[in-house]
């Protein structure tokens, strides 16, 4: 199973772009799970969880460098402005596929 894990301010402004997401893996037969945090939750999920991707909100993007130093064997990256704010979720499921290699 494929972990995601999106991390934005508040963990409830991605919670609509994870049921996207959800949606896309079901209808495409991915086996994934995906869940949003708030960014004072995302270490401990990251270390108590065996998260493959981890995909940060745009108006989280300043912590970025920040994790990657910290896990510099996890995939990670900003969600586009664009597909975040469409709340794309076949966009972002599929970003975080390329980032696992799966593209």
């Amino acid at each position: 199973m494929k972990k995601i894990l999106l991390v934005c301010s508040a963990g409830m402004s991605t919670s609509l772009l994870v049921s996207k997401m959800k949606k896309y893996a079901i209808e495409n037969n991915f086996d994934t799970k995906i869940e949003a945090v708030a960014i004072d939750a995302a270490d401990r999920v990251i270390e108590n969880e065996k998260i493959e991707v981890v995909l940060f909100g745009p108006q989280v993007r300043f912590v970025l460098d920040k994790f990657k130093i910290k896990y510099p064997n996890l995939k990670m990256d900003v969600i586009p402005m664009q597909d975040y704010g469409l709340m794309n979720g076949e966009n972002v499921f599929k970003q975080a596929l390329k980032l696992n290699g799966e593209d």
